[in-house]
């Protein structure tokens, strides 16, 4: 693991990182010291370690929880190299969608062919940074949704070191197996009126979840239309599963 940059602000440590192939970003408190919870967070198809989301969620994890969190680059997104098979494959996907199939079986494909891969990449993440005497062996949460959310379930059902997570916007056409396995607590978004993953599949991926503590959280609008709220929610939800 081999830190290329560090910056902060507001009491939050920003460090970007490569680690064989990857690129990904670590969140800190300013000058921490010590073990603390860690949030692994999936970026959405088509961003990157820093979206605007993935940035806005990680700060206030640092600055009002005190948790680290860490992001990586998908393959083929942010400062990683273009995948010419992942890129074909959606550029297909959308022409086959512009055509008239159906979205989501499109989706679930290309999702669980990248899971694959970055499963194991994030697991050797988290065995990096939880060596730092800054961040430590401390429970672990994990966030995603969309894409976040397609790689996100077989990593939270492989990764026994999770101990909670905040999933949604993806349906159960790839994932159902993998989220049979999960029996962490899992806080699941839907958007009630999502044109990417149909309601249907968002709702039979939360039922196929085997957790004894699962909340559905279900809001009017479009895939990207989740509540400024729910940010509220998931840091309530972290801090009583994980400080």
């Amino acid at each position: 693991m081999r830190f290329t940059s560090e910056t902060s602000s507001d009491g939050v440590c920003e460090q970007l990182f490569t680690l064989g192939e990857m690129s990904g970003v670590l969140w800190t408190p300013e000058g921490a010291t010590g073990t603390r919870p860690l949030i692994v967070m999936g970026h959405g198809g088509g961003q990157h370690k820093k979206a605007p989301g993935i940035l806005a969620r990680a700060r206030r994890f640092v600055a009002e929880c005190g948790f680290a969190v860490v992001a990586v680059d998908v393959p083929g997104h942010g400062d990683r190299p273009k995948e010419e098979t992942y890129h074909r494959i959606a550029t297909e996907n959308q022409a086959r969608a512009e055509a008239g199939e159906e979205l989501a079986p499109l989706i679930a494909g290309f999702q669980a062919l990248v899971a694959r891969r970055t499963v194991p990449e994030w697991r050797a993440v988290l065995d990096a940074v939880q060596q730092l005497e800054h961040v430590g062996a401390g429970p672990v949460g994990y966030w995603g949704v969309s894409l976040g959310c397609g790689l996100g379930v077989p990593f939270v059902a492989a990764e026994p070191r999770i101990r909670a997570a905040v999933l949604g916007l993806g349906g159960a056409l790839a994932t159902a197996e993998d989220a049979a396995r999960i029996t962490v607590p899992v806080e699941f978004l839907v958007q009630w009126d999502d044109e990417r993953v149909p309601r249907d599949q968002s709702l039979a991926l939360f039922d196929a979840l085997a957790s004894a503590e699962k909340t559905l959280h279900a809001n009017p609008g479009k895939h990207g239309d989740i509540p400024a709220f729910e940010l509220d929610s998931a840091l309530r939800f972290f801090s009583r599963h994980l400080a």
